[in-house]
């Protein structure tokens, strides 16, 4: 077995082959030079809030214990699917019986003059949270270019670090993707009161500065001043090894639903991975590292010889800025009329609690300062439970796991799981 890949989706294919298969040799191979971490973490690690030791994702004798051979260092450059073999940049050639690309993906560019400076960073790699935390030692000023929570993430750990930080945004509102507008707005109202500027509908044109940033020139001509620039626009996937290969790509490199390529003996998981979402049953990729984890297993167990099928994966993402927590699952917004809003608001205590209901399934929900039932309303997008008997309760103070426990687990519900969550759901 050979894994392309050394974080979530790697490291937990990793434990599912050595579960099945403890005798075949196993080699893992990343570009990074560090053992597997949690990239979710390095935005706390540059706020200074966890040292590095803090991020590691499993325990130091980890390769050791599973007999993995770690390659570190090593970018993969080229797939061989007809002759089973991987080649390095470095000029160095793998052989493969099974492989699984889980090479994740890296930040979107802004594709304009200057943003090559040395100041200027994308935020995903604990080498890019270390040389922006060196650099924090002696600036005063930081612009963050996109709202996201890329973006928000470096905001927040920068302004934790004492900087005077703006989030520009060429969108409305912050959080654009993984929220709707009112709690987006409270957000950014919170935000802003802890001291981070946000602008929105403005771009940058141009970075300014002989060898280290000066300024950054926007759209509208106007210019500000910055030490630090950080681009939080969105990731790409990392695909560029399998070009030539034969294996079908389109936003990533999809899968089908044991998480194989279109190749044989191939597989795919993690932030590459083009899957089917549940919730819309199209095509697409969820960067999330519950995913990631879900399919490294997933795709593990298929390379051992377990078949197991993927049921998809959903939208999920969990934030925090200043003890303010923001939970969005599923679909969040809609104008759709077979949609139906529920709501829960207090704009002064930054409360917001939003349900979407489509024929009697609760399909996405948002929660502001408000999370205490996040896990059962996740189970029940996910399962696609007919919510009818408690869908006028699901806002009460009081509602909670009990009241929807026979709901959950009655035997159409939790065993069949309506054939779209699949096995999965009875370890939710």
């Amino acid at each position: 077995y050979v894994i392309i890949g050394n974080c979530a989706a790697g490291i937990n294919a990793v434990e599912a082959i050595r579960d099945i298969d403890d005798k075949s040799e196993v080699t893992v191979i990343s570009h990074e030079n560090y053992p597997a971490y949690c990239r979710c973490l390095i935005s706390e690690y540059l706020a200074g809030e966890r040292q590095e030791n803090q991020l590691l994702y499993r325990e130091k004798n980890f390769y050791k214990k599973n007999k993995v051979n770690l390659n570190l260092g090593e970018k993969i450059v080229k797939v061989d699917s007809a002759g089973k073999k991987i080649f390095t940049k470095s000029g160095k050639k793998i052989s493969y019986g099974k492989l699984l690309i889980a090479t994740g993906a890296r930040p979107k560019g802004l594709d304009i003059p200057g943003e090559h400076k040395e100041e200027v960073f994308g935020f995903r790699t604990l080498d890019e949270a270390k040389k922006i935390k060196e650099l924090a030692k002696n600036a005063e000023k930081v612009l963050v270019f996109g709202g996201g929570l890329i973006g928000l993430k470096a905001a927040y750990a920068l302004k934790k670090r004492g900087l005077h930080v703006k989030v520009i945004v060429k969108s409305a509102r912050i959080l654009s993707q993984v929220t709707d507008e009112a709690s987006a707005q409270m957000m950014g109202r919170w935000l802003t009161e802890n001291g981070i500027v946000i602008r929105t509908g403005l771009a940058p044109v141009e970075i300014l500065g002989d060898k280290r940033v000066r300024e950054v020139k926007l759209d509208n001509g106007e210019k500000i001043s910055g030490d630090i620039v950080i681009v939080g626009k969105g990731v790409v996937c990392n695909e560029e090894l399998v070009n030539d290969s034969g294996i079908e790509t389109h936003w990533g490199i999809i899968a089908d639903d044991y998480l194989k390529t279109s190749v044989p003996d191939i597989y795919v998981a993690g932030d590459v991975a083009e899957t089917k979402d549940i919730i819309s049953r199209e095509y697409t990729i969820n960067a999330l590292w519950t995913a990631a984890t879900e399919q490294g297993k997933v795709a593990g167990e298929n390379m051992a010889g377990r078949e197991r099928i993927y049921p998809g994966s959903m939208a999920a993402n969990s934030i925090e800025f200043f003890n303010l927590p923001l939970i969005s699952v599923g679909r969040v917004r809609s104008k759709d009329k077979r949609y139906e809003e529920f709501l829960r608001v207090n704009e002064q205590d930054y409360v917001y609690k939003k349900l979407l209901i489509k024929e009697n399934r609760l399909v996405g929900v948002v929660l502001l300062n408000a999370i205490e039932n996040a896990g059962v309303y996740t189970a029940l997008i996910r399962r696609g439970m007919d919510i009818s008997k408690v869908r006028d309760i699901l806002l009460d103070d009081y509602f909670d796991y009990a009241l929807v426990r026979d709901l959950l687990e009655e035997k159409e519900g939790f065993r069949e799981s309506i054939s779209i969550t699949g096995e999965l759901v009875k370890n939710a």
